[in-house]
């Protein structure tokens, strides 16, 4: 795919909106090691199989439904609360503030929100630890999307709607490309990080991706160098 341009006039921009893992920290902090080791023991727990097993089903989900979760509920009615609870119910500790990036998401004009699969809590938590905690607005997580992850279009329009966003004045930025898809079809500028998270490039494709980038606090500081 020819790679997209690394900068647009991004004048218009009035909402920044950023997905949460593997796109605000890097993937070789590999918390979704973690993630998927405790999504591993609560299938295998669940279903009464072996290990080997529980990882086929949570792939076969993640890959067939967008999430893990979003499996679990359609085939074996299970309470998201206690999967999420579970699964993140983990070490945050790999994680480090990153100077730069705080910067320049603080530099940035504008509302700022965190659109994630995950939950809230979760979600607190990782920006506490990445210096991030009073950056935002609000977070648009899994249960405020009805449990309808994203690329889903629901998921878009309820936070659009939630928070009175106008999509063709904001920016999503995104380590999934195929999540970028529905965002451009509704009108917003699309920032890809393409930092080799799992399955990050699946079904990337420019018609959907505006900006392709490698490091988001690199990016955001050289756009407010630009404008400065």
């Amino acid at each position: 795919m020819p790679a997209a341009p690394a900068s647009l006039p991004l004048d218009h921009v009035d909402a920044w909106i950023f997905d949460l893992d593997n796109t605000l920290y890097p993937p070789e902090a590999d918390i979704f090691a973690q993630i998927d080791e405790r999504m591993g023991r609560f299938i295998a727990d669940l279903l009464d199989c072996d290990r080997v097993e529980a990882r086929r089903i949570q792939k076969d989900y993640f890959h067939t439904h967008g999430t893990t979760l979003s499996g679990l509920m359609t085939h074996h009615k299970v309470a998201p609360h206690d999967f999420l609870d579970f699964v993140h119910d983990v070490d945050l500790t790999v994680l480090d503030a990153d100077p730069l990036l705080v910067a320049a998401i603080a530099g940035l004009p504008g509302r700022k929100f965190i659109f994630t699969n995950g939950d809230a809590p979760y979600a607190v938590r990782v920006l506490d630890r990445l210096g991030l905690g009073q950056s935002f607005e609000a977070i648009h997580d899994i249960h405020a999307c009805g449990y309808a992850p994203k690329p889903t279009l629901s998921a878009y329009h309820g936070m659009i709607d939630s928070f009175g966003i106008d999509p063709a004045r904001s920016l999503f930025v995104e380590d999934m490309a195929r999540n970028l898809k529905p965002a451009k079809a509704l009108g917003m500028t699309t920032v890809w990080i393409n930092n080799g998270s799992e399955r990050g490039a699946h079904e990337a494709d420019p018609d959907f991706i505006d900006i392709e980038i490698t490091d988001l606090g690199q990016w955001l500081g050289s756009i407010q160098r630009r404008t400065s």
